[in-house]
C-alpha cells in the first residue's frame, strides 16, 4: 500500500534527495560565514568540544527545507502558513544564536511561529478519541492546543541538541517514520515534507556528527521542531485513525522523556526551568563511561525501537473489523516488547528512577575514592 502510494508519489523521493543535496552542498558554506562573523560555540563545562565550532546551521537546514517544499508541495494556503512560520522560527533561532535571547523573548517568538500556521488552518479542529470516537474541537480550544504543542517540541528538540549529531539524527528518524505514516493515510503533503526534514537531517549530518564540524545551534533546533510538530498536527492528529493519536507521542517520545525528566528534576531541586545543567540524558550517558559517538547511537537505536513500534501500530493488522488475529497479534507484540524492553534498559542504565544500578554505583565508589586518595595526599 505505501508503496503503491509512493509510486504515485515521487515528490517524496525528490523532496528527500534534493534537500539532502542542498545542505550537504550549503553547510560548509553557512559555516564559513558563521566564523567570520563569530558565531561559534567556545569549550565549555556544557559543550565537551575541544575548539571553537560554528553553530549557525540551521540556515543551511531552513534553505535545504525551503527550496525542495516550494519546488515539490502543493502550494496551498497550510503550505505557505507552514513555510512562514518555518522562516520566524529559524529567524528567532538566528538570533538568539547571534547575541542571545532572554528566555521570555525566546519563548515570545517561539508562540509568534507557532501561531502562524494556525492562521492558516494548519490546527486540531477534531481529535480521534478512543472509545468516544471522533470529536470536532471549537477554535478557542483547538489553537492553544496546536501552539502549545508545537512550542513544547520546538523546546524538545532544542534541549536534545547536545552531542554531535543527535538531534539530527532523532530528527530523521522521527521525519522517515512521520512519512511513511502520513502516505499510508494519504497525506501527500505531510509526507513529502516529513521526507524533506528527513533528507535534510541526514544532510546535515554529514557535517554534525562526530567530530561536528558545524553546530545546527538554536535555529536549527527550533527549526525542525517547529517543522516536525506541524507535520504531526497536518498529516496525523487530524485523520480519523484511533492510532494517529498515539503516533507522535512514540515516535517523539525520547525527546519527551528527556524533556520531562529534566523539567521534574529542575522543579524538584527548585531549580529555575530555563536554567541549563548537565542533567539530560546524552551527558548522562557520557557521563558514565559512553563516548559522544556512541551516546548518540545508543539514543538513535532506541529512537528507532519506538519508531518501529509505531510502524507496527499502523501496518500490522493485529485487529480487523473488531476482531484479533493471532499471529500479526504476536509479531506486533514481539516489536512492542523490543521497545518497551530498550526504554526500561535505558531508564535503568541512566537511573531516571533510582534503582541500584551496580555500574553507577562502582563508578560513584571509584570517585570519592579518589577524592579520598587525593585529599590524604
Amino acid at each position: 500500500m505505501v508503496l503503491h502510494r509512493l509510486a504515485e508519489h515521487l515528490q517524496v523521493v525528490y523532496g528527500a534527495v534534493t534537500a539532502l543535496a542542498i545542505v550537504v552542498l550549503l553547510t560548509p558554506a553557512v559555516g564559513g560565514m558563521a566564523r567570520l562573523l563569530g558565531v561559534v560555540d567556545r569549550p565549555g563545562a556544557r559543550r565537551p568540544h575541544t575548539r571553537p565550532i560554528p553553530r549557525l546551521g540551521g540556515v543551511a537546514l531552513f534553505l535545504g527545507i525551503l527550496v525542495p517544499a516550494l519546488a515539490f508541495l502543493h502550494f496551498g494556503r497550510e503550505t505557505r502558513g507552514l513555510l512562514l512560520g518555518a522562516a520566524v522560527a529559524t529567524t528567532v533561532g538566528v538570533i538568539d544564536d547571534f547575541r542571545g535571547l532572554r528566555w521570555w523573548e525566546k519563548l515570545a517568538g517561539q508562540v509568534a511561529a507557532a501561531a502562524i500556521p494556525t492562521g492558516f488552518g494548519v490546527w486540531i479542529d477534531r481529535f480521534t478519541f478512543p472509545v468516544v470516537g471522533i470529536r470536532d474541537l471549537p477554535g478557542w480550544v483547538g489553537v492553544p492546543m496546536t501552539i502549545l504543542l508545537v512550542v513544547a517540541v520546538m523546546n524538545m528538540v532544542n534541549f536534545l541538541d547536545g552531542l554531535d549529531g543527535l538531534a539530527a539524527g532523532v530528527c530523521a528518524i522521527s521525519g522517515a517514520t512521520f512519512s511513511v505514516i502520513a502516505l499510508s493515510l494519504d497525506r501527500p503533503n505531510p509526507a513529502i515534507l516529513s521526507a524533506i526534514v528527513l533528507g535534510a537531517c541526514l544532510g546535515f549530518l554529514r557535517h554534525n556528527f562526530y567530530p561536528a564540524r558545524i553546530f545546527m545551534g538554536d535555529s536549527g533546533a527550533l527549526l525542525l521542531g517547529f517543522v516536525l510538530s506541524t507535520v504531526s498536527v497536518q498529516g496525523l492528529l487530524k485523520t480519523a485513525s484511533i492510532f494517529a493519536l498515539f503516533f507522535p507521542l512514540i515516535v517523539l517520545a525520547v525527546p519527551i522523556l528527556d524533556t520531562g525528566f529534566v523539567v521534574l528534576r529542575r522543579l524538584k531541586y527548585r531549580q529555575p526551568i530555563t536554567a541549563p545543567d548537565l542533567e539530560h540524558l546524552h551527558h548522562r550517558l557520557v557521563r558514565i563511561g559512553f563516548s559522544q559517538r556512541r551516546a548518540a547511537l545508543t539514543i538513535w537505536l532506541w529512537c528507532g525501537t519506538l519508531a518501529a513500534a509505531a510502524l507496527a501500530t499502523r501496518f500490522i493488522p493485529f485487529r480487523e473489523h473488531g476482531r484479533w488475529h493471532l499471529w500479526p497479534t504476536v509479531e506486533a507484540g514481539a516489536i512492542g516488547l523490543v521497545a518497551i524492553g530498550a526504554s526500561i534498559y535505558m531508564v535503568y542504565l541512566l537511573e531516571i528512577v533510582k534503582l541500584a544500578n551496580p555500574r553507577i554505583r562502582r563508578r560513584e565508589a571509584e570517585a570519592r575514592r579518589a577524592l579520598r586518595e587525593r585529599k590524604s595526599a
